[in-house]
């Protein structure tokens, strides 16, 4: 793949292929976006949009100033344009003078409609919304609406840290929590081999069941899934929700599990209860299935954009992940809320250690190679749809950041574009933890199902403590 840099003569008509990820993304198929949301915490002053965006954003990676383009040969090619850069920025008008809640209501409505909208294919593949508007949650909004062509989270996050400095010394960098794991047992073979048999069994079965799944067996329907052809196209409901990581952290050290294993266990132990609706004594028990994100990349941490688009780059730019499809547990009369936490763990860990997402990465490539990328496409259409709901989280800087002099209280990012009734994405930020949850409209009540994840995350809480006590 040729390095393209943003100062070279666009002397080549055709710079850099698109990866077979970017192609499927941006399909007749799907059409994937991320919507990444900044919360001011003064009012939004554009005046300087435009230059921070000129000088700061697009300089960031050649493709934030290129198209998607087919060669002579049909393959999917970056094509460096020039860009203007006003195209790109919207600021919507709302009425004037109304209170904070009632602009959260318009702000919602907003996400709702450019969640829906399609990005122009003939210019490049983002747009910045700037809401002047003051919310409940904060003085103004900055939104980043994103092609997930482009790149994954990953690389998506760290373009954006690249136009942040930090809020209270800009000569410093940010900082992010360190990534811990569970110790490993002893490395000797004879220990080894009762899990490397185990390993070995996990990855034909999990890899024959994401076969079914994607091909023929559906997630039954329920309050989560409305199995309605087209889903992606419906509109959706953007909403949040706050908790607090030092409240995760000690159920984490009481419970010996990782941070992940403590939010995924709280998700599912909360989708369970609102599944389980107005029923009092038939439990729940439709079989849904969530696809966890798996960054596939070997990482501590966020690189910069100039390490990660260096050729052989140790966490490359890009689409570099895989789905982990896990199955709900299934909420029982005597059910224990730290089970979920448990389950969670053991689900998880399980998929992690089969080899099950790398055969299903060679299986599309495969698919690619001898039927095209728009087969592939269609492929992980299927896989999407024929599951209930996908989960993603990203790690945030512990320190506050600052964009062009405003410095942001919070933020959340979500995925759209996804043949899904519920999408939930996660990130951290300065000891806080946004959940965000992309709905189906008139289909999932959005306040109940967060109400049910707040009920989910007490109660799990709650019991952490009992548990150290007993």
């Amino acid at each position: 793949m040729k390095e393209l840099n943003i100062e070279e003569e666009e002397e080549e008509e055709y710079a850099e292929p698109v990866s077979p990820t970017g192609q499927y993304f941006n399909s007749s198929v799907l059409s994937i976006c991320i919507l990444a949301v900044l919360d001011s915490e003064i009012p939004i002053d554009d005046s300087s949009a435009i230059t921070v965006l000129k000088h700061v954003f697009l300089p960031i990676n050649p493709r934030f100033s290129s198209l998607m383009v087919k060669d002579e040969n049909g393959e999917k090619k970056w094509k460096k344009v020039q860009v203007k850069v006003e195209d790109h920025v919207n600021v919507p008008v709302f009425p004037t003078g109304l209170s904070p809640e009632s602009y959260d209501s318009h702000l919602s409505d907003y996400l709702t409609k450019i969640a829906m909208e399609q990005l122009p294919q003939d210019r490049p593949l983002w747009n910045i919304h700037i809401i002047k508007h003051p919310t409940s949650n904060a003085a103004g909004n900055l939104i980043f609406k994103l092609h997930h062509a482009l790149g994954d989270g990953y690389s998506l996050m760290g373009a954006l840290l690249s136009c942040l400095q930090r809020a209270d010394n800009p000569w410093l960098p940010l900082t992010f929590p360190s990534l811990s794991f569970l110790p490993q047992k002893s490395n000797s073979i004879f220990r080894n081999l009762p899990n490397v048999l185990y390993s070995a069994f996990n990855t034909v079965s999990d890899f024959g069941w994401s076969l079914l799944k994607s091909s023929f067996v559906e997630d039954d329907t329920s309050l989560i899934r409305s199995g309605d052809p087209g889903v992606e196209f419906k509109p959706v409901v953007v909403s949040t929700i706050t908790f607090s990581l030092d409240d995760i952290k000690q159920i984490k050290t009481k419970l010996g599990v990782t941070i992940n294993d403590v939010i995924t266990g709280i998700i599912f132990f909360g989708t369970r209860l609102y599944m389980q609706g107005a029923r009092s004594n038939n439990l729940s028990k439709e079989h849904s299935t969530a696809l966890v994100l798996l960054n596939t990349r070997i990482i501590g941490g966020y690189k910069s954009v100039k390490e990660m688009v260096k050729p052989d780059a140790e966490s490359p730019w890009g689409n570099q992940f895989g789905f982990l499809p896990v199955s709900l547990p299934e909420l029982t009369s005597a059910c224990n809320p730290l089970q979920f936490i448990r389950k969670a763990q053991t689900l998880i860990q399980r998929k992690r250690n089969s080899r099950a997402v790398f055969l299903t990465g060679q299986l599309l490539e495969g698919l690619r190679k001898y039927r095209g990328p728009e087969a592939t496409a269609k492929y992980i259409h299927s896989t999407l749809k024929n599951s209930s709901m996908t989960i993603s989280n990203m790690i945030g800087p512990v320190e506050p950041m600052a964009l062009a002099g405003h410095p942001v209280k919070s933020l959340y990012f979500m995925v759209v574009g996804v043949p899904q009734s519920l999408t939930i994405t996660m990130v951290s930020y300065m000891g806080k933890l946004r959940v965000a949850v992309g709905a189906q409209k008139n289909y999932i009540d959005s306040q109940k199902y967060k109400s049910c994840i707040d009920t989910a995350f007490g109660m799990i809480l709650k019991a952490a403590h009992e548990n150290e006590i007993a």
